[in-house]
């Protein structure tokens, strides 16, 4: 049974999207794709906010229960050295895999962000009415520093991520090569002195979703009113 040619076109639009996403230096070509699909940068910069926004909530999750997680393990009887070693290793692989992610959306969002602005600020010399430049000058302005509010609240988040992970991944990489009791039990230590971080980051991500979902609202509000 062969495919409808509106369906075939779907999927090779989708095809195309994923292809241009994975590379970094096509950029244009990305945008240019995007924009046969009515999305504009800006659209693409809310969108990507909303991905950050979805990405740290996720992550918040995640941390969240590491520790405890992280505890359990070290604290249930029975089972070898070498099982114990194994939760605790996919615990802290499944922590690093949210912090990249994390990362990567953060990420996404400064460089759409920046082309953004830097299309913007060139265009506003193609304006021969002066009141509609500075209309648009000031436009510029208010997203600009939406942008930068909302970015900075998530980068300040992103850097609390590692004083989480990096005693982890120590005494992980530790118990690899020390498979006993011993350093088991001073995981168990550790991870009460490290609550203070976990409790930290927590709320810095708390942050950083409350000023994305503001974001998000300031710039649907804006695309409703002039339309």
């Amino acid at each position: 049974m062969t495919l409808q040619p509106r369906v075939r076109r779907l999927f090779s639009a989708v095809a195309l999207l994923a292809a241009v996403a994975a590379l970094p230096a096509c950029d244009s070509i990305y945008y240019k794709t995007m924009k046969k699909f009515g999305m504009e940068k800006r659209d693409i910069l809310v969108k990507r906010v909303r991905d950050a926004r979805k990405a740290q909530q996720d992550g918040k999750e995640e941390f969240a229960s590491a520790l405890e997680r992280f505890k359990t393990v070290v604290a249930t009887d029975g089972g070898s050295l070498e099982e114990k070693y194994n939760k605790l290793n996919g615990q802290l692989e499944r922590s690093e895999n949210r912090a990249k992610e994390i990362h990567d959306k953060v990420k996404s969002v400064k460089d759409v962000a920046s082309d953004l602005f830097k299309e913007w600020e060139k265009e506003l010399g193609q304006y021969s009415d002066r009141s509609l430049r500075a209309e648009s000058e000031r436009e510029l302005r208010e997203t600009k520093r939406r942008a930068q509010t909302v970015i900075a609240a998530m980068e300040k988040a992103e850097k609390r991520v590692d004083p989480v992970l990096q005693p982890l991944r120590d005494r992980v990489l530790f118990l690899k090569h020390n498979l006993n009791a011993a350093a088991i039990g001073a995981l168990d230590k550790e991870l009460v002195a490290l609550r203070v971080n976990v409790d930290v980051l927590i709320g810095e991500l708390d942050s950083s979703i409350a000023e994305a979902e503001s974001f998000i609202a300031q710039m649907e509000a804006d695309a409703q009113a002039t339309s």
